[in-house]
């Protein structure tokens, strides 16, 4: 597989489970800075999961 579709497919799971974090899991209050915005807890997991999928060969 491609470095590159790795990369991209790595970074959509993240992102997709970090959008589900969020939907499912996240902070009603409003004060959790990571789960509070659906953006940011998106990139988060579109981030971790780039570096996760980078990790393996």
């Amino acid at each position: 597989m491609s470095m590159i579709l790795k990369i991209a497919i790595g970074a959509a799971l993240g992102g997709g489970l970090g959008f589900a974090y969020y939907k499912f899991v996240g902070c009603s209050s409003g004060t959790c800075p990571l789960t509070s915005n659906p953006w940011i807890s998106s990139i988060y997991g579109a981030v971790l999961g780039l570096l996760i999928s980078t990790s393996f060969r």
